[in-house]
């Protein structure tokens, strides 16, 4: 379009090349603005009727919104490999519990004795929150806990390696039936590994969490592993009687803090200098000393 014989030409956009300028000034036509295109010796520009300038930035500017590139996609997440190894070791500790508590190779009050016991932790019996943790009423406990932490903890485990998420997910566990049991009733008891299942889906979920919110994405994708968990929790952590929700609920924000703590690099930096196999001895040797409390109690 010329503008010639108009009033004043304003300047809207510039460009090295005349390609850019063309492609605007169809925009333009297309909002019935019209236009022209000149070199100036260095540039191309793009000029309208100075009654139009504004009219035409603010469509110019719009497009400019439009047709902003997407942001490159996030840089895949480090896996580690070998996660089935913690995965496997904390099905062998369940069953191995099981097996010595209903074959009297324990003591017959064993179970009692590792049972969390609110009065009892608070009275000093600490070795409590790590083994009642290994502890269940029925086989059809034990084998919902074995298919829920087995499939949470490797996924954590592929994250975080499996030693290290593993010694999160044991003392973080230990940790959320401390303070349970500090704040319960006296004769508050609970057994089971359901709260070291949902400090794994709280420690997955808050690391995922961490990683993602420094990314150029929308807040719905940085938030969704935590929207996600807390999903998770709702409906696997409040189904079936005599489900102990606290329990659960305190599992996962113990793994949450733990998972968005880890995704500070000093922190991350600190716990890559422990070999994963190390992280993975020291989750088991601490149920193994809770243990060896309790039968000698």
């Amino acid at each position: 379009m010329n503008i010639e014989g108009s009033n004043p030409a304003q300047e809207v956009f510039r460009s090295a090349g005349r390609g850019p300028c063309e492609e605007r000034a169809l925009v333009l036509t297309a909002f019935g603005i019209e236009s022209s295109i000149r070199f100036d010796g260095r540039e191309w520009l793009l000029l309208v009727d100075s009654n139009d300038a504004l009219r035409a930035l603010a469509q110019l500017h719009q497009y400019k919104l439009e047709n902003v590139a997407p942001p490159p996609p996030p840089p895949a997440p480090k896996l580690h490999p070998h996660a089935w190894v913690g995965a496997l070791a904390y099905s062998l500790v369940l069953i191995l519990v099981a097996l010595a508590i209903s074959s009297g190779a324990w003591r017959p009050d064993a179970f009692d004795l590792g049972a969390l016991d609110g009065e009892r932790v608070q009275a000093g019996q600490w070795w409590r929150l790590w083994t009642s943790l290994t502890l269940h009423v029925s086989a059809d406990h034990l084998f919902a806990n074995l298919g829920g932490g087995v499939w949470f903890g490797f996924l954590a485990a592929r994250q975080l390696g499996s030693g290290t998420a593993w010694l999160l997910i044991v003392t973080g566990a230990a940790l959320a039936n401390g303070i349970e049991a500090q704040w319960a009733p006296p004769m508050y008891r609970s057994v089971g590994a359901s709260t070291a299942v949902f400090t794994a889906l709280g420690l997955m979920a808050a690391h995922s969490w961490k990683l993602r919110y420094p990314l150029r994405q929308s807040w719905a994708r940085r938030w969704a592993p935590l929207v996600a968990g807390t999903v998770l929790l709702g409906w696997l952590g409040t189904a079936g009687e005599g489900t102990d929700i606290i329990a659960h609920l305190l599992g996962f924000v113990v793994g949450c803090a733990l998972g968005a703590a880890v995704g500070f690099a000093a922190v991350e930096t600190a716990l890559a200098r422990i070999p994963q196999w190390l992280s993975g001895l020291i989750a088991i040797v601490s149920v193994a000393l809770a243990w060896s409390f309790a039968l000698r109690s």
